[in-house]
C-alpha cells in the first residue's frame, strides 16, 4: 500500500482525512441542535431556517465557494479581521475544512433529523412530567435515542466532506500541501500528461471511502429502526 500510493497521492489523502475529520467534528454539535429546533419546535423562520440549512444542497458549489471567498477572503473586512486574529481560513486547509463542513452540513442534519423525529415525544413528555428538566430529558431520553442517527448523519458528512470539490477549489484554490484535497488532486493531474495513473489511485480511495461509509451507515440505520419501531429494513 505505501507503493501504491506515491508521496503527492498520499498527501492529497491525508489532508482530505484531515479536512473531512475537522469539518465533521466541528459541525456536530451545531448539527444536533438545529436538527433538535426544527424536529421538535415550531417558531417563526422556520420554514426560513430550513431552507438555509438544505441552501447547498441546491446551489451550485462554486456559488457557495464564491459566497465563501467575499465574505471570509483576505481583502474583505472579516477576512482581515480573523487575518489578525490568527485565524484566517483564505486559501489555507482550515478554509477546505469550512467548506466542506457547509456543503455536508445538510446531509447530516437531515439523518439527525429524521431520527429525532423518530423518538416517540411521549417518551419525552413523561420524562418531563416527572420533573427532568428539559437539558435532562435530552441528555438522558433523546439523545441516547438518536445517538445512531447523529453517527450516521456524522459518517455520510465525513464522506461528503471527502469528497467535496467546487467550493473548496473556488475558496482556496488547488496549493499542493496547503488546500489540495483527494478531488483537486484528482483534476491536477489530470491536467498533465501521463498524470491518469494517479488520477485513477485516487478515484478508487474515494470509492472506497465513500462505499465504507455507505455500508456504515446503512447499518447503524438499520440498527436504529429495530431499536426504535422494532423494524429491520
Amino acid at each position: 500500500m505505501s507503493n501504491w500510493l506515491g508521496p503527492a497521492e498520499w498527501e492529497a489523502v491525508a489532508l482530505s482525512l484531515r479536512v473531512a475529520l475537522t469539518a465533521t467534528l466541528v459541525s456536530l454539535p451545531l448539527g444536533i441542535a438545529v436538527a433538535y429546533l426544527l424536529a421538535r419546535h415550531r417558531f417563526p423562520g422556520h420554514a426560513i431556517l430550513n431552507g438555509l440549512v438544505h441552501l447547498p444542497l441546491i446551489l451550485p458549489p462554486v456559488v457557495t465557494g464564491y459566497v465563501l471567498l467575499i465574505s471570509f477572503g483576505p481583502q474583505t473586512a472579516l477576512g482581515q479581521w480573523l487575518e489578525n486574529m490568527g485565524l484566517g481560513v483564505a486559501f489555507r486547509w482550515t478554509g477546505a475544512a469550512l467548506a466542506a463542513g457547509i456543503m455536508a452540513f445538510p446531509l447530516m442534519v437531515r439523518a439527525i433529523r429524521l431520527s429525532i423525529e423518530a423518538v416517540d415525544p411521549k417518551l419525552e413528555e413523561a420524562a418531563s412530567t416527572l420533573g427532568a428538566s428539559r437539558w435532562r430529558v435530552f441528555a438522558t431520553i433523546t439523545l441516547p435515542l438518536t445517538a445512531p442517527g447523529i453517527l450516521t448523519g456524522a459518517i455520510l458528512a465525513f464522506a461528503k466532506a471527502m469528497g467535496e470539490f467546487g467550493a473548496t477549489i473556488t475558496f482556496v484554490s488547488n496549493i499542493p500541501g496547503q488546500t489540495r484535497t483527494v478531488p483537486s488532486a484528482i483534476y491536477a493531474f489530470l491536467q498533465v500528461p501521463g498524470g491518469e495513473g494517479a488520477a485513477w489511485r485516487l478515484v478508487i480511495v474515494s470509492v472506497l471511502v465513500a462505499m465504507g461509509a455507505l455500508l456504515a451507515s446503512e447499518i447503524l440505520a438499520r440498527r436504529m429502526a429495530r431499536r426504535i419501531g422494532g423494524r429491520d429494513d
